[in-house]
């Protein structure tokens, strides 16, 4: 389905939080002939692809639920930056228009559901990548690197955590407040033994050192889509995944946790989009066999987007897959998570280009 000039690129949800970030990549993208920017807002949709999708973006308004292969007829590969919830209805509509599917996460339950969706895209010959922003999905290829420092896996912990320097308003997530809201609120996965036990929502993770800019910080235990295939990626026995977020975004949540659909509404519509000066920070601490590898990425604000970097983390990824994909660098079908059908190596290359930096420390555990 690729036509000479490159790929087709769908994104969905084009008017959110992230998909900015997304449209400003593609559109820099030698990988990239057009881009379809797809959303329901249409006012917010064509003031965002007039900011940031250059001359490749059309704007089209859609719904995910209703007609959605119609409207990405033609689209190589979409790109969900839409709500998780209707990850299963776009995976429906890829399969009908026969494109390949990138989505950012699906909070560990709907991902589970995704994978039965696996053969009829095998079947198409098609991929649904699940998982490609910066948590899960970078974070999925900095576990597979540290692994590889490793003889025997036991344990993989995940961090993440960011800040806004500047922020537009009294409360600013950095992303889509019904998502922090579920991550906080639904009961966290962790391995234990091997096994999958949910333990109770905002149990305290302790203080973590993220390093500067962020330093030391509080973190919560939450529910996250890794939980999903780390067990069986990389063999160990304990994984979570753990999250630092600032003090007032925190207070916040927990004062919306409860709170009816009318409130959580009004909430999200009060609140202020990140700043162009967020930072974004996750490590993966993975040990065995008496070492513990630790990988580090910081994503800074992209001056060439003028957008933060909590926004570009979880972008860049993305719209890396599409520029692998294309160029051949990916070549699986079926659902896949990205530590198995990406080379670490290669996802770095294109998001040091998207200002993260990224560094690995190996130390000897104490007997």
């Amino acid at each position: 389905m690729t036509s000479a000039g490159g790929l087709r690129v769908g994104v969905l949800g084009a008017a959110g939080t992230i998909a900015p970030a997304i449209l400003a990549d593609l559109a820099d993208s030698a990988e990239v002939e057009a881009v379809l920017a797809l959303d329901l807002d249409q006012r917010k949709l064509e003031a965002t692809v007039a900011q940031y999708g250059g001359t490749k973006t059309t704007a089209r308004v859609a719904d995910a639920r209703a007609g959605l292969a119609d409207q990405i007829a033609g689209v190589d590969v979409l790109i969900n930056t839409a709500a998780y919830r209707i990850n299963l209805d776009a995976m429906q509509a890829c399969l009908a228009a026969g494109c390949h599917y990138i989505d950012l996460g699906g909070l560990y339950h709907v991902t589970r559901k995704q994978l039965e969706l696996s053969e009829r895209f095998a079947a198409a010959g098609r991929l649904a990548l699940l998982g490609m922003g910066s948590s899960p999905g970078k974070t999925n290829l900095m576990a597979a690197r540290a692994v590889a420092e490793l003889d025997v896996v036991e344990e993989i912990e995940i961090i993440a955590g960011g800040r806004d320097f500047a922020p537009r308003g009294p409360f600013s997530p950095p992303y889509a407040l019904q998502t922090l809201l579920d991550e906080v609120t639904l009961r966290p996965v962790v391995l234990c033994g091997g096994e999958a036990v949910e333990i109770e929502p905002l149990t305290s993770g302790g203080r973590v050192d993220f390093g500067e800019p962020i330093g030391t910080a509080e973190t919560i235990y939450t529910l996250h889509s890794e939980l999903v295939s780390f067990g069986e990626s990389f063999g160990c026995a304990e994984c979570s995944f753990r999250l630092s977020l600032a003090p007032p975004v925190e207070e916040r949540l927990r004062e919306l946790t409860g709170a009816g659909a009318e409130a959580v509404a009004a909430a999200a519509a009060a609140a202020a989009k990140p700043s162009d000066k967020t930072v974004s920070v996750h490590i993966i601490e993975a040990r065995g066999g008496g070492r513990a590898v630790r990988v580090r990425s910081l994503t800074e604000p992209h001056e060439p987007f003028g957008l933060g970097g909590s926004v570009v983390s979880t972008a860049a990824p993305a719209a890396a897959a599409v520029r692998l994909l294309a160029r051949g660098q990916i070549n699986a079908v079926g659902a896949q998570f990205p530590e198995r059908c990406i080379k670490p190596a290669d996802l770095f290359a294109e998001v040091r280009t998207r200002s993260c930096t990224i560094e690995l420390q190996t130390r000897e555990l104490a007997a």
